[in-house]
């Protein structure tokens, strides 16, 4: 999953992508109100993280921009002010949820959970198909019972095809949603680690559970 963060304090942005990175999740830090804007309109993101106050736009206009555009992603706000009127005023520009600064990364980790919980991206916490688990609680993959050791970039991706079984999964809808803005869309990252799923999830000569679609993508049967 990719989320954007628009946020313009260097310490708590870096930190914020850092810890979400560690959760499997894909993120672009952008400091610059406009800039994420045009990242938010550009990019299906599966969460946004607004800064109340941000250079060039501020985030209740890049909420209301995004909700006039027709866009329903989950956004959440964050803000040092603590007053109600201000979780009033986040909340009626079309915000999902609100957290006043300072936070726990607990916490907001907690929010974050829930937003995507309630949005169409995660339905639940734990993704079967036939004998292999994939738990988000614990962030654990099983086959037949078996644990499974995968990097954290694996689990991402192996928890996009999950979300979306027996549904054909382009490499233009992988990047989008696995990986950041930084990622070179021309390098073969997605068939590299494609293979690597395939060597851990997989018994020699047993059943295939990701099959390649030639010329289109991947789908999780």
């Amino acid at each position: 999953m990719r989320i954007l963060i628009v946020e313009d304090e260097p310490v708590l942005g870096n930190l914020l992508k850092s810890n979400l990175e560690a959760e499997a999740y894909a993120v672009d830090l952008i400091a610059d109100g406009e800039a994420g804007l045009r990242l938010a309109r550009a990019n299906e993101y599966d969460l946004v993280i607004l800064d109340e106050v941000l250079p060039g736009v501020c985030g209740f206009e890049i909420c209301r921009e995004l909700r006039r555009a027709g866009k329903t992603i989950p956004i959440l706000f964050m803000s040092a002010q603590t007053g109600v009127d201000k979780r009033v005023d986040s909340l009626d520009e079309g915000a999902d949820d609100y957290i006043a600064k300072p936070f726990s990364y607990t916490e907001m980790s907690a929010r974050i959970r829930a937003l995507l919980r309630r949005s169409r991206t995660i339905q639940k916490e734990e993704l079967r198909i036939r004998d292999l688990i994939l738990d988000e609680n614990t962030a654990s993959v099983l086959r037949a019972g078996r644990r499974i050791y995968i990097t954290t970039k694996e689990y991402a991706l192996l928890r996009y095809l999950m979300q979306n079984a027996g549904q054909l999964v382009t490499r233009a809808m992988i990047f989008e949603h696995v990986w950041d803005e930084e990622t070179d869309p021309m390098s073969n990252m997605i068939e590299t680690h494609i293979y690597n799923l395939r060597q851990k999830i997989d018994e020699p000569g047993g059943e295939k559970l990701i099959q390649t679609i030639s010329g289109r993508g991947y789908i999780m049967l």
